[in-house]
C-alpha cells in the first residue's frame, strides 16, 4: 500500500498538490480548550494561523467569526484539491451547521450540495439535559461539480429483504407488491384493465404509473397478476432485480454506524495506557467512516482528512482494505502536538496489531510515511530564502513532473534531470541575480527534445527561445534586494 502518509502541520498549509475523493471532520466550535482537539480559536496556534491567513482583523472577531475564518481558506483549498468525481463530507454539530452551510454553498456552489446527512452520534439520550438531548450530528456532503459524484448503493442486508415473499411459488423468487399509481396526474395513463373474468378495473385517480403496452406485457409474463376476486391488479417487484440500497440521509442505527461512546472504547482498546479522560471526547467510530467509504469505488480512492484527530479515517481505510483487498489510500493532516503520539501511533498499532491474549486484534497490514511540515517555500509569492536550495530543487521537480526527485549525476550544477524527454534546469544563486543568456546555454551539454530553465532574468527573445525548444520560467523572488 504505497503513497499513504500523515502530515504534522497546519492543515491549510500542507495540502497542496493532492487530488482526493472524500472527507473532513473539522473541530466543532464548542469553545473547548482541553488537551485533545483544542477547537477554541484563542489557542496560540490558531491565532498565529489566523494572523497569517486572515490578518489582524481576525483578532477581534467573535468566536463564530473566527471559527469561520479558520474554515474558509481551508475549504477553498479543499475545493481545489477535490477530484472531479469526488465528494467531501464535513461533519459538524448544531453550533455551526447553518454558518458552515452558507460558506460551503459559496465555495462549492449551492448546486453541488448533495445532502445533510444526519448521524445518530449518541447511543442513548441524555436525561440530564435541560431542554433537548443532543443525539445527532450533521455531515454536509458536496461534490466538486453538480452531479459529479454518484454514491454506490449499499449492499442489501437480511433486514432489507424481510418484506419480500413468494406466496405463489413464482420461479423468479421472492417479490413484494409495488405501487401502481402514478405520483402525478397523467391523463394519458388513465385507461381500464379487463380482468380474465371480464371485470373492468378502472385506473386510479392519477392514472397508472406505466403505459398500457408495458402493463399488458407484464400481465402476459405474470409480473402483473390479478387478485383472487379479480377486482384489482398486483405488480410484482422481484428481489433478484434489486441491485442494492440507495443511501438514506438519516443514519440512525448505531449498530450499523457506531456512536461516540463506541469510538472512545475503540481508542481505549488501542491505547490501554490512557485513561478515558485522556482521549477525545467525541471521536468518530470507524463504522461511521467505513459506511461513508462504502459509497465510493475502492480501486483508486484517496481519502483526505485535513482534521485527522485520533486517526479514525486511516483506521477505517485499513480495515476495509484488509476486508476486501482494496487499494484505498489515506492522507491525514493534523496540526496539534498529538499528531505523532496519537494520530500516527494509532495507525501504526492498527497496521501491526494491538492488544494481548483474548483481546488481541490482528494487524491490518499496510504502511505509511510520517512528515512534519517545514518552512514554507513561498512567502507572499516570493521564494523563501531560508529554505535550502536542495529543497527548492525537489519542489520544482515535483511541480513540473509529479514524480519524486532523484539528484542527477551531472557536471552542470543547475541540471535537475530529464522527464519525458524534457530537461529541467534551476539556474539559481542565493546571493546574485541569474540571467538566462547565450553564455548559460553554452554550458548545457545534456541532449533533450525540450528544455525548461528557471532563472531570475532572460536576455534572449521569446521567438529565439521557441526556435531552440526552450521555455524560460522566472524564479519568484525579489531580486531588487540582491
Amino acid at each position: 500500500m504505497g503513497g499513504v502518509f500523515i502530515v504534522n502541520g497546519v492543515s491549510g498549509s500542507s495540502l497542496h498538490c493532492i487530488n482526493f475523493g472524500a472527507a473532513t471532520d473539522p473541530p466543532y466550535n464548542t469553545g473547548n480548550e482541553g488537551w485533545v482537539y483544542n477547537d477554541n480559536v484563542n489557542d496560540p496556534k490558531i491565532k498565529k494561523w489566523l494572523g497569517e491567513v486572515v490578518g489582524k482583523e481576525g483578532e477581534d472577531l467573535s468566536r463564530h467569526d473566527k471559527w469561520l475564518c479558520m474554515m474558509y481558506p481551508r475549504l477553498k483549498l479543499l475545493q481545489k484539491l477535490l477530484a472531479e468525481d469526488g465528494a467531501i463530507f464535513i461533519s459538524i454539530d448544531d453550533n455551526e451547521q447553518a454558518n458552515l452551510k452558507l460558506i460551503c454553498d459559496e465555495i462549492f456552489g449551492a448546486r453541488s450540495f448533495i445532502t445533510d446527512l444526519i448521524w445518530r452520534s449518541a447511543d442513548s439520550s441524555n436525561n440530564d439535559s435541560k431542554q433537548f438531548s443532543n443525539d445527532y450530528n450533521h455531515t454536509l456532503v458536496y461534490s466538486k461539480v453538480p452531479g459529479g459524484w454518484l454514491p454506490l448503493r449499499f449492499a442489501r442486508q437480511e433486514r432489507n429483504n424481510q418484506h419480500y415473499k413468494n406466496p405463489d411459488n413464482d420461479p423468479r423468487g421472492p417479490w413484494f407488491q409495488s405501487n401502481l399509481q402514478s405520483p402525478n396526474y397523467r391523463a394519458n395513463l388513465k385507461f381500464d384493465i379487463i380482468a380474465p373474468n371480464g371485470t373492468v378495473i378502472h385506473a386510479p385517480k392519477n392514472g397508472w404509473r406505466w403505459s398500457y403496452e408495458k402493463m399488458q406485457g407484464w400481465i402476459k409474463d405474470g409480473t402483473i397478476i390479478f387478485s383472487d376476486d379479480q377486482t384489482r391488479i398486483i405488480k410484482k417487484t422481484f428481489l433478484k432485480d434489486q441491485a442494492g440500497i440507495v443511501p438514506s440521509n438519516i443514519w440512525w442505527d448505531v449498530d450499523d454506524t457506531g456512536h461516540n461512546r463506541n469510538a472512545k472504547y475503540e481508542l481505549l482498546k488501542i491505547f490501554t495506557e490512557l485513561h478515558s479522560s485522556e482521549v477525545f471526547k467525541t471521536p468518530k467510530p470507524t463504522k461511521f467512516i467505513e459506511k461513508i467509504l462504502q459509497m465510493f469505488n475502492s480501486e483508486s480512492l484517496v481519502v483526505l482528512d485535513s482534521f485527522s484527530g485520533s486517526g479514525t479515517t486511516a483506521h477505517a481505510v485499513l480495515n476495509m482494505n484488509k476486508a476486501d483487498g482494496g487499494n484505498r489510500k489515506f492522507i491525514l493532516v493534523e496540526m496539534m502536538d498529538y499528531a505523532d503520539s496519537i494520530t500516527a501511533e494509532r495507525v501504526k498499532r492498527v497496521i501491526q496489531g494491538y492488544g494481548e491474549g483474548k483481546k488481541a486484534v490482528e494487524g491490518t497490514g499496510g504502511s505509511f510515511s510520517y512528515y512534519e511540515l517545514g518552512e514554507p517555500l513561498l512567502i507572499s509569492d516570493c521564494l523563501n530564502e531560508a529554505v535550502s536550495v536542495e529543497k527548492i530543487r525537489e519542489y520544482i521537480w515535483f511541480m513540473e513532473t509529479k514524480s519524486p526527485y532523484v539528484p542527477a549525476s551531472r557536471n552542470n550544477p543547475y541540471y535537475l534531470g530529464q522527464h519525458n524527454h524534457t530537461g529541467y534546469y534551476f539556474y539559481y544563486e542565493p546571493q546574485k541575480v541569474t540571467v538566462l543568456d547565450y553564455g548559460f546555454l553554452a554550458t548545457i551539454a545534456e541532449k533533450n527534445d525540450g528544455t525548461i530553465i528557471y532563472a531570475d532574468r532572460c536576455s534572449i527573445g521569446e521567438d529565439k527561445l521557441s526556435q531552440m525548444g526552450i521555455v524560460f520560467k522566472k524564479i519568484p523572488r525579489d531580486i531588487s534586494k540582491l
